[in-house]
């Protein structure tokens, strides 16, 4: 089963303590295919600018990612830059040019319109909702936002949320959506707001979903070393939504495995910088991971 994901595709430029790296493809629709290609096809919509290298994202064109809806515009790709502090949580926005991104208004070709799985990466909620009016009877709708238009578009956003069956957040995004700093609270007030099911990202501290069965508290991957967290959250959504994308019935285990499959997943993103890990590995190392996983919990 396909899976759509409209998103950024960009050029990013990161320092961390452990090195930097300078126009180096980046972007939530390429983290996010580059992580769920393992497990499901995906259908890619977004934009880039006449400087724009399609030979270093062939990786992805060879393995599972359909490029039809990346399209093609005049002027320069986006550019973000930023520097990650020495605990890595904390990083300091360098730049933000949007360039062709700024007037992005995604047209999801028609061989997409059938994709069971969406994703709605982090754009504005105009758009998220420009796309849902083009997609045929999805099984489930995956929505990312940030704080920015949290605040800044809030009524458009109240109006995806009702649309969407499940939300991938942070904590400090759920606490601004709600109003509400305690996080089962802040859960059961935004599961009223639209989506079923609630994934709360908390770094290294792992994650929690929230549905009508409860509570499952999904731990960390204990990285050795964190090069670089750029991507993390949205190759988190990647691995989770591609496993999703492989059950037929979504029910809570299945639920509780594809949250795992989405730590996992996103553990390699941060060994290197980009998508330079991602790249190296396969599915035998997901689930070999995955399994060390298993045992470091079980009790």
């Amino acid at each position: 089963m396909s899976i759509l994901v409209v998103g950024s595709v960009a050029y990013d430029s990161v320092e961390t303590p452990s090195g930097k790296a300078t126009d180096v493809l980046g972007g939530s629709a390429l983290y996010f295919s580059a992580a769920a290609r393992y497990f499901a096809p995906v259908n890619v919509v977004g934009v880039v600018g006449k400087d724009f290298e399609f030979s270093k994202i062939e990786f992805l064109k060879q393995d599972n990612v359909d490029l039809e809806g990346v399209v093609m515009d005049e002027g320069e790709t986006f550019r973000w830059g930023g520097k990650y502090h020495s605990n890595l949580d904390d990083r300091d926005t360098l730049y933000t040019y949007l360039n062709v991104f700024e007037s992005f208004k995604p047209v999801i070709p028609k061989n997409y319109r059938s994709s069971e799985f969406v994703f709605l990466a982090n754009i504005d909620p105009e758009l998220q909702l420009d796309v849902l009016e083009s997609i045929q009877a999805p099984k489930l709708v995956v929505l990312d936002t940030m704080n920015f238009w949290i605040s800044g578009k809030r009524k458009q956003l109240d109006a995806v949320l009702k649309k969407v069956d499940m939300a991938i957040l942070n904590e400090e995004e759920i606490y601004q959506l709600t109003g509400n700093s305690n996080l089962f609270d802040a859960a059961t007030i935004l599961r009223k707001m639209g989506p079923r099911i609630l994934v709360i990202k908390r770094g290294k501290y792992g994650s929690v979903l929230a549905s009508e069965n409860g509570y499952f508290f999904g731990p960390a991957y204990p990285v050795t070393k964190v090069v670089d967290p750029t991507g993390a959250g949205d190759s988190f959504a990647g691995g989770l939504l591609g496993y999703l994308a492989g059950c037929s019935d979504l029910n809570e285990t299945d639920l509780r495995k594809a949250v795992i499959y989405g730590t996992v997943v996103a553990s390699f993103n941060v060994e290197d910088f980009s998508f330079n890990r991602l790249k190296q590995i396969n599915r035998d190392r997901i689930e070999t991971r995955l399994e060390e996983l298993r045992r470091m919990t079980a009790f």
